[in-house]
């Protein structure tokens, strides 16, 4: 392995083994319910893996699955689910059917059971520092700068890509780290000023190579969030060659990826402690 490239796969299988025993001190069995609507084969795809993990974790797991469903109709499974004392997390899955809105459904999800941290009360405490349930990425990136003890304290950070999900999400949990951040998006201009003097670069935007080797600082750290599928195969959105000014870089896939997944397990646990007010 490359000494530069920061390995989310290693770190996800230290994290699943750690959350695995804890679970496995637990009395009661937690529960993982995953909604999902339609006929979207990425879709299938993705809750078919967050079964395999909770299963592997020691979680109960459950698709509710719905071929068509009104707003009405699926705010009230949600609300049965919210009263459900045996369901500990809950995920609508993404991208819903085009009839449904998105924003009422996502916040009909208890913010206690929210695991995918995408209520609009989680993500106001995220933004005010409050303890919560993170989103996915952005908790997986977080934890990825701490296995690899990158010091954040005053760092120039720049975030490209402003998404609720990631960008804007890692804009605050770094502020409150106390590095300077600095968030640009497609209207930025003169995007390279920005990135050359980043000393760690976050990318999230989805396009191939949109951060090439010359629009890096040397010996700075970056992270790419990218997923990019062309010709069948995985791709990030900064250049592969850029790792040879980096001190150190995430690959894709292999990167934040696999983090992702384990912050998701990781987060059941934490709606367990919070719904019983419980701490380590």
């Amino acid at each position: 392995m490359n000494e530069k490239i920061i390995d989310g796969k290693k770190v996800s299988l230290e994290s699943k083994e750690l959350l695995k025993k804890k679970v496995a001190k637990l009395k009661e069995k937690l529960k993982l319910v995953v909604v999902s609507v339609g006929d979207n084969p990425a879709s299938k795809v993705y809750v078919k893996q967050k079964e395999k993990m909770a299963l592997e974790v020691g979680y109960d797991f459950w698709n509710l699955h719905f071929d068509t469903i009104t707003n009405k109709e699926l705010v009230k499974e949600i609300e049965k689910l919210n009263q459900d004392t045996k369901v500990t997390g809950i995920i609508v899955q993404l991208p819903l059917p085009d009839n449904l809105d998105k924003n009422l459904i996502l916040n009909t999800v208890s913010p206690l059971k929210d695991v995918d941290g995408l209520t609009n009360i989680n993500l106001l405490k995220l933004v005010k520092n409050e303890d919560s349930l993170l989103p996915c990425t952005p908790h997986g990136v977080m934890k990825l700068l701490e296995y690899y003890k990158v010091d954040l304290i005053g760092k120039r950070i720049v975030i490209v890509g402003r998404s609720e999900l990631v960008g804007l999400s890692l804009f605050h949990l770094l502020l409150h780290k106390n590095a300077t951040v600095t968030l640009c998006h497609s209207k930025t201009k003169d995007l390279k000023s920005y990135t050359s003097e980043a000393d760690i670069l976050i990318v999230a935007v989805g396009k191939k190579d949109l951060i090439t080797k010359d629009m890096v600082k040397k010996d700075s750290i970056i992270i790419d969030v990218g997923i990019n599928r062309v010709d069948g195969k995985l791709y990030g959105d900064v250049a592969s060659d850029a790792i040879e000014s980096a001190s150190l870089m995430t690959p894709v896939p292999g990167g934040v990826g696999p983090m992702t997944v384990i912050s998701l397990m990781e987060n059941v646990y934490k709606a367990w402690e919070l719904q019983n007010d419980q701490k380590d």
